[in-house]
């Protein structure tokens, strides 16, 4: 896998990379890319209707075909739901996200799948000194793995999403509830090819 990351110093993004929702205040330094996310963002879109949110920080590049990607994030976890997230997004109605989230008071694996509305799934409470996270693409289906240490990963999610070309994949900070919390991303590895065991542990 290459780190697509690697060597970057300032605000040089990676080729083929773009910013939505850019935050003010970002940079990549020798730990990888230090965001700081700004209040009030995220992106949900409440099953009840009651709140639409797209205004997340995502730095994306636009892949077609099979993919892995993987990070190992960090989050200075102050307020409620402040993450860490990995993301890929068809279009503004169609889209998952992989979180590292500050949820009950404490770190946990959190996973969206977004079909017109949001299926929002806590999976489980991680250590509080960073996590790794995983997306996998084969075709129209996705997985979401989460590590301890970047070598035995977890499935959280398996599920598909339609798409006739190339969709948005990478990284997200978001702070939806509180005023903000600062998100590093170590790396981001990626790969053309997939995981299709995506059970095995590998």
């Amino acid at each position: 896998m290459v780190n697509v990351f690697a060597g970057l110093q300032g605000k040089k993004l990676p080729e083929g990379f773009s910013w939505l929702n850019e935050p003010a205040e970002w940079t990549f330094t020798k730990q990888g890319l230090v965001v700081q996310a700004e209040p009030q963002t995220d992106y949900f879109i409440d099953p009840a209707g009651t709140a639409v949110k797209d205004d997340g920080h995502f730095l994306y590049t636009l892949q077609d075909g099979d993919f892995t990607f993987s990070t190992r994030v960090q989050v200075d976890m102050l307020d409620d739901y402040d993450a860490a997230v990995m993301m890929i997004m068809v279009d503004d109605e169609h889209w998952a996200k992989l979180c590292y989230e500050y949820t009950y008071k404490r770190p946990m694996i959190v996973s969206v799948v977004t079909r017109g509305v949001s299926d929002d799934c806590n999976s489980l409470a991680v250590p509080e000194t960073g996590i790794y996270l995983r997306v996998t693409r084969f075709g129209h289906c996705f997985a979401l793995h989460y590590s301890l240490d970047g070598k035995w990963w977890e499935m959280v999610r398996y599920f598909r999403l339609e798409s006739p070309g190339p969709v948005k994949v990478g990284v997200v900070a978001q702070s939806p509830t509180g005023n903000g919390c600062q998100v590093t991303f170590n790396n981001l590895l990626f790969s053309k090819e997939p995981i299709t065991d995506i059970r095995s542990g590998k």
